[in-house]
């Protein structure tokens, strides 16, 4: 008899990728997304050479390259005078040192990519409209209830549902999101309304209050812009909509050439979210329920990984499920062992980013010489860590029990 498909609450870029990865071990699985129906919005997406390989893994490197932009540098900037501080190298310098490039991409592009292998796959089933509510476990298996009443069965279920997590919720009670006091704003504009950001770059423009981080997307044809602002606002929505002329204020003391390419920039096109950070958790599964990207290790953007460790995620559950045959404790016991001290470093060394992009005027100085002084390939070389990342192949996943 072919064993229970594995259930997959969320069926955005984790969700999808679990399903993928699942699918390529010959494991059946059956994606739950709550929204009735897939929405092609989102903002950018940065993936390093850690993310790219995973996309290769997956199969769907491909076709998304047409998609992709592939920036030359890193360039960043001084906020308040727009002052040129370095360029950190990514195109071939990169690709070179991690075997694998740096992209950027739009995540409604990235979804579809996914959606489309997914929805291609025998072994994948996605339904839509399908919020899960409740999970129960017992024995050998482990089932949700959905907000409608459904009650759905599998071998496992993989919380794959972001930030606000039922999944995590019901193996873990009260551990929530905490605000982080600032807020992200995005829209995506074409390369011909963006003037001087039209680049094959990253550009970072730093600042105590603000930050804004531009890249291309599909291409070169469109530019996404983020503007990451310290302020109160709160909400759990992702795709808020946005006040342009409060944003503008908020970034009224940067550089002009930055800031006027956004005012000609309609209301409807501008939307926001709150940040959030959760303290690294000690566990990722739970009997037949594991966690993974968001619902397990939400990142805050200053590292540009949450997509890229989800995608990790992906992999290594697939794969440490098929190394021990099927034994599900066994499998989520090296899950965890391969996957909570990288993400949980993943996840403090994205704050400490953000705090050296938001210093303080009197300590900005140092960071600005810094960046000025140091040669950029020493200060990439720093990202080694994160970016040599490989996907464990399977030869070398020792069962559990056979570990020194």
């Amino acid at each position: 008899m072919a064993a229970p498909p594995i259930l997959i609450a969320g069926g955005g870029i984790g969700g999808l990728a679990c399903a993928l990865a699942l699918a390529q071990t010959g494991r059946a699985s059956l994606v739950l997304e709550r929204q009735a129906e897939f929405s092609p919005a989102g903002a950018g997406i940065q993936f390093g050479p850690n993310g790219v390989r995973a996309l290769r893994e997956l199969g769907v490197a491909e076709a998304l390259e047409p998609y992709a932009g592939k920036p030359e540098t890193i360039e960043v900037f001084e906020g308040r005078g727009g002052r040129r501080l370095t360029g950190l190298p990514l195109g071939d310098w990169l690709a070179v040192r991690h075997g694998a490039p740096y992209w950027v991409a739009h995540r409604g592009d990235l979804h579809a990519v996914l959606h489309s292998a997914a929805s291609r796959h025998p072994l994948i089933e996605i339904r839509t409209g399908v919020a899960v509510a409740s999970v129960e476990q017992r024995g050998a298996d482990v089932s949700v209830t959905s907000a409608a009443g459904e009650r759905l069965s599998g071998a496992l279920l993989v919380g794959a549902d972001g930030l606000w997590s039922a999944v995590r919720h019901a193996i873990m009670p009260g551990v929530e999101p905490v605000f982080a006091a600032a807020t992200a704003t995005r829209t995506v504009i074409s390369a011909d309304e963006a003037g001087p950001l039209a680049l094959r770059s990253v550009g970072l423009w730093l600042s105590p209050t603000a930050h804004v981080v531009h890249y291309p997307v599909r291409g070169g044809a469109e530019i996404a812009v983020v503007a990451i602002v310290s302020e109160t606002w709160q909400s759990r929505a992702w795709d808020a909509p946005a006040d342009p002329q409060h944003l503008f204020e908020s970034l009224a003391h940067l550089p002009a050439r930055l800031t006027e390419t956004f005012k000609p920039i309609s209301g409807g096109r501008w939307h926001r979210w709150a940040l959030h950070t959760l303290a690294p958790l000690t566990s990722y599964a739970h009997g037949r329920v594991a966690l993974i990207g968001d619902a397990a290790h939400p990142m805050l953007p200053y590292l540009a990984q949450g997509g890229g460790c989800a995608l990790e995620d992906a992999l290594v559950l697939a794969r440490t499920l098929q190394a021990e045959d099927g034994d599900v404790a066994r499998a989520l016991a090296r899950y965890e062992q391969q996957r909570i001290a990288r993400c949980s470093r993943v996840q403090q060394a994205s704050v400490r980013q953000g705090r050296i992009y938001r210093l303080p005027a009197q300590y900005a100085w140092a960071r600005d010489s810094m960046f000025r002084a140091a040669p950029p390939a020493l200060l990439m070389r720093g990202l080694d860590w994160l970016y040599a990342w490989q996907p464990p192949e399977l030869a070398a996943i020792a069962p559990v029990g056979d570990r020194q």
